[in-house]
């Protein structure tokens, strides 16, 4: 049997073999950190046996297969240390998700903080035991008799909806016992770095209409360094909440009588209306040209879009003229009907049109969050229609847009290639030619990505940009989708050099994704200090007494005339009060008048980036910072 390692080298053994041997013959240390195996691609348990050729790779926790049975792990422990704690509790599930762990517990009341104090405890306790993780699978029946043997009515539920003859396998640590499919590590004494984050509720398969459980989150690492790193981090990024810097700094707010559906306030509309007039600016410099399509279109549209099959639970629909109507979850079935307009020729191509379209879409309410997971938003959408010998060029094209915008607020990125899902639209070769373009496309621009297998959209491939913020989080924004099947559903034509009709192929893609999300992402990322040419209010006027509020408000208006977004603090509050309101309210300049000030014609300049910046006439000023808005300059913050 020839066993081919992650650097090529072959190991040659005459019996089978278990991962975790493996990982000791290639070295002691490497057995020593090792988490998991993948055997020709396959993330298993360092149980698992190996009876033939294959191709491994050990995996630790650095990798991401190995740091989720870590932490796999570190949930059966705090499912172990609550049954031990509280054992009338009943136990759901506990995954491994990114940077943590959670499991959910049915319990007559929810666990408080001090619980979760005693219950992390244990689990340390339980690290310290260092008990051996033991596998073993049962038949339905006995494993069925098992659970309720045990009182866990989900697991019984979780057992009877697993496919006929699918092994039904648990594991094993001291006295505790969880139905799962692992893999796990050999023994729980390496989770020893552990905390216990929150108490959150969820309900039972994230169905409104079951239970309500208690969902315990936490996370765990190889080294208490790694975990302080982590909870501090988790501390910042408690500071940066989009929504707590949402209502401080007044940008929008979620109202009772609308749940899911933002308001945004005035300053936060000034800085809606600033992304979108980049957004405008970008688009046109690029060729696109913009349009808008309705809020609502009938049933047959969507029927015809497949947006009906496919989405249909997430649409709001009403009535009207005895016709059932839809309000739109996306753009694209509207840009097909601004298509179909008129007839084009092939000279025309390609054709781009953008849309900063409202859409709605139904979220669940356990699921909303702040700007984050609404349920209306603005997708600033764009369909390419173009001819097949474009489609690589126009792909590179939009990766060049979107990585333009993204370099602009500082963003680091990875980029994702998803492929065909099972519920998909369209024919073998459609989506074998969409997604060797996508491929050569990425190739070519010589990036990086990585391969998500069966989470394209159902009428095509896709490439997904992720962005990474300041807090090294990252979110999935801007998308290219290489779509053969809405053209074809859509009838869409053009005439070919031939004289004939032919039939257009179609991208959709977004940068900003959802401009509400990329705001709530941007409050997030600067902590509410946006660079100046976002901000909604980029400069504050504050007179040091009464005395000079006509010269300040002077000042104000030739602020105001130049375009710039200008405040003026007149309160009878003393000047060292007005300057620390000013910076909690992330305003980039303060500029100070006084006596001497009035005298001069200046003013004198406090920022947010380098403090005390003396004083300057009053046009000066204006020239260099319309210099600083006009380039869209970011300033590094040195002082907060």
């Amino acid at each position: 049997m020839k066993i081919e390692l992650k650097d090529l080298s072959v190991l040659e053994y005459s019996e089978e073999m278990k991962v975790f041997d493996i990982a000791k013959d290639i070295s002691a240390g490497l057995a020593r950190m090792a988490c998991a195996g993948e055997v020709d691609d396959e993330v298993v348990d360092l149980r698992h046996v190996i009876n033939r050729d294959a191709k491994v790779n050990i995996l630790t926790f650095k990798d991401e297969g190995g740091a989720k049975a870590f932490r796999h792990t570190a949930a059966h422990m705090l499912a172990q240390a609550v049954k031990r704690l509280f054992p009338e509790t009943k136990l759901a599930i506990g995954p491994a998700i990114d940077s943590g762990f959670y499991y959910d517990f049915d319990r007559e009341r929810p666990f408080d903080q001090e619980e979760l104090g005693l219950i992390e405890k244990e689990m340390k306790k339980i690290s310290k035991e260092n008990l051996a993780i033991e596998r073993f699978a049962l038949p339905r029946d006995e494993a069925i008799t098992l659970m309720k043997e045990m009182g866990e009515d989900y697991k019984v539920q979780l057992i009877d909806e697993l496919p006929e003859g699918e092994e039904i396998s648990f594991y094993r640590q001291g006295e505790f016992v969880d139905l799962c499919a692992g893999p796990h590590l050999m023994s729980t004494k390496s989770v020893k770095a552990i905390k216990l984050l929150s108490v959150a509720g969820a309900y039972w398969k994230g169905n409104e209409q079951n239970k309500m459980l208690s969902r315990i989150y936490g996370t765990a690492f190889q080294k208490a360094g790694e975990l302080v790193e982590y909870v501090e981090r988790i501390e910042e990024a408690k500071k940066r909440d989009h929504r707590k810097l949402g209502k401080e700094l007044e940008l929008f707010a979620m109202m009772e009588e609308g749940p899911g559906f933002p308001f945004f306030l005035p300053k936060g509309m000034v800085l809606k209306n600033k992304l979108i007039e980049y957004w405008r600016q970008v688009h046109e410099d690029a060729g696109y040209l913009e349009v808008a399509s309705p809020i609502m279109l009938n049933k047959d549209l969507w029927i015809k879009s497949g947006h009906w099959d496919h989405y249909r639970e997430n649409m709001y629909t009403s009535e009207v003229d005895d016709m059932e109507f839809a309000i739109k979850p996306m753009n694209c079935p509207g840009g097909m009907l601004v298509y179909k307009s008129k007839m084009h020729s092939y000279k025309e191509f390609p054709i781009r049109m953008g849309e900063l379209g409202l859409v709605h879409r139904h979220e669940l309410s356990g699921a909303l969050h702040g700007l984050m997971r609404v349920r209306n938003f603005t997708q600033d959408d764009a369909h390419i229609f173009m001819l097949p010998d474009q489609i690589k060029d126009e792909i590179k094209k939009v990766y060049e847009l979107i990585d333009e915008v993204y370099s602009q607020f500082g963003f680091k990125y990875h980029v994702e290639l998803s492929t065909r899902p099972d519920n998909s639209l369209g024919s073998d070769e459609d989506w074998e030619r969409a997604i060797t373009a996508l491929q050569t496309a990425l190739e070519e621009k010589g990036k990086p990505y990585v391969i998500n297998e069966g989470d394209g959209a159902f009428y095509g491939p896709k490439i997904d940009f992720h962005l990474e913020d300041c807090l090294g989080r990252t979110w999935q924004c801007g998308t290219i989708q290489l779509d053969f099947q809405l053209p074809e559903r859509f009838e869409l034509e053009y005439i070919g050099a031939d004289g004939e009709k032919h039939r257009p192929i179609m991208i959709h893609r977004v940068v900003f994704g959802s401009i509400e999300r990329f705001i709530g992402i941007l409050i997030e990322h600067f902590a509410g200090a946006f660079p100046t040419w976002l901000a909604p209010v980029q400069i504050k006027v504050l007179p040091i007494s009464e005395k000079f509020h006509g010269y300040a408000g002077s000042v104000v208006e030739r602020f105001r005339k130049a375009g710039i977004c200008v405040e003026l603090d007149n309160r009878a509050e003393k000047i060292g009060y007005k300057i620390r309101e000013a910076r909690l309210e992330r305003v980039p300049y303060m500029l100070i008048v006084g006596q001497k000030e009035e005298e001069e014609g200046k003013v004198s300049i406090r920022s947010r980036y380098q403090g005390d910046e003396g004083q300057k006439y009053i046009d000066d000023f204006i020239t260099d910072i319309l210099v600083e808005i006009n380039s869209r300059k970011i300033r590094n913050v040195e002082v907060e």
